[in-house]
C-alpha cells in the first residue's frame, strides 16, 4: 500500500498541475508502470479475508483506477496477488446471478453457505442451481446466500458491482429482519475446515434466534476410515459418474470401460481430518465396480489422491483415454486453472505430459449445477428443518405426565448440530427416573466437550458452580468398530420443555445451548 499512496499522490500532482516552486516544471507523468503499479496495489488491499470499514471504497477505488489504464497498461498489472485477470478475465454475465440478500426475509430462513467463486457462469449454475432447488422445495422459507471466502466477495464487488454478503453480514440480516427459526444449508463438500470455522461462527449467534439447525454437507458424516461409506457419498459417486459419463456420449460407464476410457474426479482435498473423506469415495467407487472411475486433489491430502499418484494408477489399469472433471461444488478457478489450465503443472498438461494416453479432456462443470446433487442438498435440508420441527413440536408436550421409577429410552435434541448424541445412537438416549428426579445419559461423538453446566455460560464460569464431570463410554458402530467417547448424565427439570446447557471444549470457551428431552414412546 506505501507503493500505492506514493503513486497515487505523484499522479495527483501531475494532474493538477502542482508546481514544487516558482517556475519550476511540472511533476513528470505517471509511467506505463507506475500507474499499472498502482492498480496491482489497489487490487492486493481488497485480496484479504477480512471486511473492514474500507473495503467498499477500496472496491470501488480499485476498479476505476483499473478503468483508468489503457489495454497496453492493463497487460503490466502484477501484484503479489494481481494480475490482469482479476478484472479482465471474463466470467460471463454477472447480472443474471442473484446474490439473495433481500431484506424482508420473514420468520422462517434458510442460508445457503458456499465457500463461492468469481467466476460468474458457475456461480449461476452451481451455486445458484442449489439455492434455486432448495427455494423450490421450500416455498415457505425464505432462502438467502452467505460465502465465506471474502476474497471472493471482494472481487465480485470490486469487478461486478455485485456484493455478497459473508456469513456475519446474512445473520447480522436475518436478526435485523426477526427471523426465528434459522436453517443453515452449507454446500461444502465434508465436515472439513471450512465447515468447522462456520459452525465457529454460528456459535456467536445461537441466542439470536429461537432455533438454529445446521444441515449436513454434501458428502454427510465423515466416517473413521477409508471403508467407512454412507448413503450420501453412495448417491454422490453415482450421480457424478453418471453426469460425466453421458457428458462423455457413452451409455454406460461400462461401456466407457471397454473404450479405454477412465473418469478422474479432481478435489480440492486437506490436510484436515476430514480428508479420509476422499478415501472413503475411491472405496466407495471400487464397491460400485466403476473400475474406471479416480480421485484425486489439487492438494494431494490424501496422498493416494496426488496427481502422479493417480495417473500411476490409471496407467497400471491400461486405460489410453482420460476425461478430468471437477469433484467441486463450484467450476471455478482450480477447475479452470488447475484442472484444465495451459500451466504445466495443471492436471490436464501433467496427463498429457505423461506420455501414455491418446487423448487428455476435461469437462468443466462442477456439481452444483447436477440435479441429483442438488436433490441431495434438498434432502439434507429437509432433514434439518425437520429435526427443528420435531424438537419444537415437543415443546408442546405435557411435562405434568409423572413417570414411574425406572429407565426410558427418550430422544435427546438439541439446538446445534456440533452438540448431538454419539451417531451409533440415532439421537436416543437412557432417561433415569428415580423418587421423582429425572437424569438422561448422553454419550457424545467424541472427547472434544470436556464439561457440561445445566444452565448458562455465564453462570458455568462463577465460583462454586458445580461443572458436570464426563463419563468414559465405549460405542459401538454399526460396522463393528468401537471408540471411547465422553458422556454425561443431565439432570432433567421437565420433560419436552427447552433447558439451558452450557459447554465447554477442549480449546477452553464455553457456549450456551437449549436441549429438549422427549417424553418416552408410549
Amino acid at each position: 500500500m506505501k507503493n500505492a499512496r506514493k503513486w497515487m499522490a505523484v499522479f495527483t500532482a501531475a494532474a493538477l498541475g502542482i508546481m514544487t516552486g516558482c517556475g519550476a516544471a511540472k511533476e513528470p507523468a505517471m509511467t506505463d508502470e507506475e500507474r499499472a503499479a498502482e492498480v496491482a496495489a489497489l487490487i492486493d488491499s481488497i485480496y484479504v479475508q477480512e471486511r473492514t470499514d474500507e473495503t467498499d471504497a477500496l472496491c470501488e477505488k480499485a476498479k476505476s483506477a483499473w478503468d483508468a489504464l489503457t489495454d497496453a497498461q492493463k497487460e503490466l498489472v502484477e501484484g503479489e496477488e494481481a494480475d490482469p485477470d482479476y478484472f479482465g478475465r471474463d466470467t460471463g454475465d454477472a447480472s443474471k446471478d442473484d446474490p439473495l440478500n433481500e431484506d424482508g426475509i420473514g420468520e422462517k430462513e434458510i442460508l445457503v453457505v458456499s465457500f463461492g467463486t468469481s467466476f460468474n457462469d458457475s456461480r449461476v449454475q452451481d451455486i445458484g442451481g442449489i439455492e434455486k432447488a432448495i427455494a423450490a422445495a421450500n416455498p415457505d422459507w425464505s432462502v438467502r446466500r452467505a460465502f465465506t471466502a471474502q476474497i471472493i466477495i471482494n472481487h465480485v464487488q470490486a469487478r461486478d458491482g455485485e456484493k455478497i454478503d459473508n456469513v456475519e453480514q446474512a445473520l447480522e440480516r436475518a436478526v435485523a429482519n426477526g427471523v426465528k427459526q434459522m436453517v443453515v444449508q452449507p454446500t461444502h463438500l465434508m465436515h472439513g475446515a471450512e465447515y468447522d470455522e462456520l459452525q465457529d461462527v454460528l456459535t456467536r449467534y445461537s441466542d439470536r434466534f429461537e432455533s438454529v439447525a445446521v444441515a449436513e454437507p454434501l458428502l454427510g458424516e465423515v466416517g473413521r476410515d477409508a471403508l467407512v461409506i454412507n448413503a450420501d457419498k453412495k448417491a454422490v459417486a453415482e450421480a457424478i459418474t453418471t453426469e460425466a459419463v453421458k457428458d462423455a456420449g457413452y451409455a454406460s460407464v461400462s461401456d466407457a470401460a471397454k473404450d479405454g476410457t477412465a473418469f478422474v474426479f479432481m478435489g480440492h482435498g486437506t490436510a484436515h481430518t476430514a480428508k479420509v473423506s476422499y478415501s472413503q469415495m475411491v472405496t466407495q467407487v471400487l464397491r460400485l465396480g466403476y473400475t474406471n472411475v479416480f480421485i484425486g486433489t489439487v492438494e494431494g491430502e490424501p496422498a493416494e489422491t496426488d496427481c502422479a499418484n493417480v495417473i500411476e494408477d490409471v496407467k497400471a489399469k491400461g486405460f489410453n483415454k482420460v476425461i478430468l472433471r471437477p469433484l467441486m461444488v463450484v467450476a471455478g478457478d482450480h477447475a479452470n486453472n488447475d484442472m484444465a489450465g495451459e500451466e504445466p503443472d495443471s492436471w490436464k498438461s501433467m496427463f498429457t505430459a505423461a506420455g501414455a494416453f491418446d487423448s487428455v479432456d476435461c469437462q468443466i462443470e462442477g456439481l452444483g449445477r447436477i440435479p441429483a446433487i442438488q436433490e441431495q442438498y434438498v434432502a439434507h435440508t429437509a432433514d434439518a428443518i425437520e429435526g427443528k420441527t420435531e424438537a419444537a413440536a415437543g415443546q408442546s408436550g405435557s411435562s405434568a405426565v409423572a413417570l414411574a421409577d425406572g429407565e426410558y429410552e427418550v430422544r435427546f435434541s438439541t439446538d446445534s448440530s456440533m452438540f448431538k448424541i454419539n451417531e451409533a445412537y440415532d439421537d436416543m438416549a437412557k432417561l433415569t427416573v428415580k423418587d421423582g428426579l429425572m437424569t438422561v445419559h448422553i454419550s457424545l461423538p467424541s472427547q472434544n466437550i470436556v464439561n457440561l453446566f445445566p444452565g448458562l455460560a455465564e453462570d458455568a464460569q462463577k465460583d462454586g458452580a458445580v461443572l458436570l464431570e464426563p463419563t468414559k463410554d465405549e460405542v459401538t458402530y454399526s460396522d463393528g468398530m468401537t471408540e471411547t467417547v465422553n458422556g454425561f448424565d443431565v439432570p432433567v427439570p421437565a420433560l419436552d420443555e427447552e433447558f439451558d446447557l452450557a459447554l465447554i471444549g477442549t480449546k477452553g470457551k464455553w457456549y450456551d445451548h437449549k436441549v429438549v428431552v422427549a417424553s418416552p414412546a408410549s
